[in-house]
């Protein structure tokens, strides 16, 4: 159990019976905790953190006891009787945030690394926890600071006859920072799948194979297969991992005409299901070929969803698995059943995923993070576009600089603060 706050010490004394100038700064002491009347709690240690030194800047005090329910509500309520309060949602982390502890971006990193569902996403907020990613912020908040002090000297001084943006060669360094900053939003994007996933849906004609190849994806036997057309009246829901990526696996209906009421309603939460798909594998056979009612199906798709053919039972059709791309249109061959070709579906669904080429390097983003880092990328086009209007540029770079400030909190409405902060668990 922690307690935050000021002048600790007599809360201490009072719990434990301790005087002050016993209890040594960072070592643990062994310690009874007594309740009003004087009867032992517990018996455990004691651990005092003084100001500034503690994780929320704050003293702070750890105690440790022999855990059960019982025995820590007890001490629980006698630590409300000493005058403290429980603490809201991710509380310590607002205040180590608010006594610059860490900044914001490392505060949200507490909350992700403790949500973390894949080894990748773990080792991804550990590193933004540990400041990596506020640290490339930092750093192009550094030139967009040195862009805009050579952007106002020029308004300053408009008489002179030095030009001190081609001098300096303004429009280099601005096309530099430009770099850095989409190859941040680059890692952003692909860090954001290890928080929320990638949504993948199966769609095609009844028998194309869209639960053999959940079954195959997911390893195991998730979803009924048989000859019979329409055995799948649900979506089916599957979540799998692909080098560290959540992928989320959604069988759905066949899509055809019926008159049957249930699979009716099933083709229409398949609908539903595409249209909220970050990508749509459209199953076809490979015995066939895309045939004119998968061409319905597919102009039925909605454009702005990316869409893989998949052909599958090509050991069916006697053709080997493999890739192709046609009219931009990616076409895989493989077969469900016998798991050839899988491997070219892994690969195109990292890439759908933006994953390759950042791997280890990529940052654990938020929704807030990723509108940041697009309204900076806007905002410094507009300034290289602007460079002969230097008040215009100057303006530009002045709210592409505020954009980034706000993922590390430099420029944070309070409102927003509570917003971020009341989503994390307690005592965090």
């Amino acid at each position: 159990m922690r307690v935050s706050g000021s002048g600790l010490l007599p809360f201490a004394e009072a719990l434990t019976g301790k005087r002050p100038e016993s209890i040594q700064p960072r070592r643990a002491t062994s310690a009874d905790f007594f309740d009003a009347a004087g009867r032992v709690i517990d018996h455990g240690l004691l651990l005092y953190f003084p100001a500034p030194h503690s994780f929320t800047g704050e003293d702070v005090l750890e105690l440790q006891g022999h855990g059960g329910p019982v025995v820590m509500q007890m001490l629980l309520a006698r630590c409300l009787e000493l005058g403290a309060r429980l603490a809201a949602p991710g509380e310590f982390s607002r205040r180590a945030f608010l006594n610059d502890k860490m900044d914001l971006a490392q505060a949200e990193a507490v909350a992700d690394l403790i949500e973390a569902t894949t080894t990748a996403a773990a080792r991804s907020a550990l590193r933004s926890l540990s400041g990596e990613f506020s640290r490339q912020v930092h750093e192009l908040v550094a030139q967009l600071t040195e862009l805009r002090m050579l952007v106002e000297a020029t308004l300053d001084f408009p008489e002179e006859e030095i030009d001190v943006l081609r001098d300096t060669d303004a429009a280099a360094r601005l096309d530099k920072l430009r770099t850095e900053l989409n190859a941040l939003r680059g890692r952003a994007k692909a860090g954001s799948l290890l928080r929320s996933g990638l949504h993948v849906v199966l769609a095609g004609l009844p028998n194309v194979g869209k639960s053999s190849l959940l079954n195959r994806l997911a390893g195991e036997e998730r979803a009924i297969v048989t000859e019979i057309a329409g055995t799948t009246r649900d979506a089916v829901r599957e979540t799998i991992q692909i080098e560290g990526i959540p992928l989320h696996i959604i069988d759905t209906a066949g899509l055809r005409e019926t008159d049957d009421l249930v699979e009716k309603i099933g083709i229409e939460r398949t609908w539903r299901e595409i249209e909220r798909a970050d990508v749509v594998l459209q199953l076809v056979d490979a015995r066939t070929g895309e045939t004119p009612a998968d061409h319905a199906v597919a102009v039925r798709l909605p454009a702005a969803i990316e869409r893989i053919v998949v052909e599958n039972k090509c050991d069916l059709a006697g053709i080997a698995a493999g890739r192709l791309e046609t009219q931009g249109k990616v076409h895989l061959r493989l077969s469900a059943k016998s798991g050839e070709g899988m491997e070219l579906l892994h690969d195109e669904l990292l890439r759908v995923a933006g994953w390759r080429g950042h791997g280890e390097d990529v940052v654990l983003a938020r929704e807030r993070h990723l509108e940041a880092l697009d309204l900076a990328a806007e905002k410094s086009a507009l300034a290289a576009r602007q460079l002969g209007q230097v008040e215009l540029c100057a303006e530009e770079l002045r709210l592409a600089q505020e954009a980034l400030a706000r993922i590390t909190g430099e420029f944070t409405a309070d409102d927003l603060l509570g917003e971020i902060f009341s989503r994390f668990c307690i005592g965090k």
